[in-house]
């Protein structure tokens, strides 16, 4: 597992759920409703409704996160204090990791504040893409 995924459980948990969808069945559908259904299906095309996904509040977790360690993160600007409100490993590997995962091509040595702010960008960005509400400011 590489650390954008870890960043991404942390923030929205280990398992994505999918909405459950009942059919209904004979079993639960009693038979004179069954033939109105089937009729009105044979009259209509019938699309499901695309379901409605709810954004994970990352800022809101992040917040969280700082306050119940108590000590000053800014992880609004910097990718290590980021990495560090979320219990995970901020050191210059875990770093490099996840710049191979997010693809950077950058020339900025390791460890750069170049490469740090291209990182913390682009995990807003990835995290956005993904399902997480994340501040317009920190998507630029």
């Amino acid at each position: 597992m590489g650390v954008f995924s870890n960043i991404k459980d942390k923030l929205f948990g280990k398992t994505a759920t999918k909405p459950v969808v009942t059919e209904p069945t004979a079993s639960t559908v009693p038979n004179a409703t069954i033939e109105t259904m089937n009729n009105e299906f044979a009259a209509a095309e019938v699309q499901a409704p695309e379901p409605v996904l709810e954004l994970v509040d990352v800022e809101a977790i992040l917040e969280a996160a700082v306050k119940a360690k108590g000590i000053k993160l800014n992880w609004r600007v910097s990718i290590v204090d980021l990495l560090r409100a979320l219990d995970l490993d901020s050191s210059l590997a875990a770093r490099k990791e996840l710049a191979a995962e997010l693809n950077y091509t950058g020339t900025a040595a390791d460890g750069s504040a170049e490469k740090n702010i291209w990182l913390h960008k682009t995990v807003m960005k990835a995290l956005a893409e993904n399902g997480g509400k994340v501040p317009k400011e920190l998507l630029g």
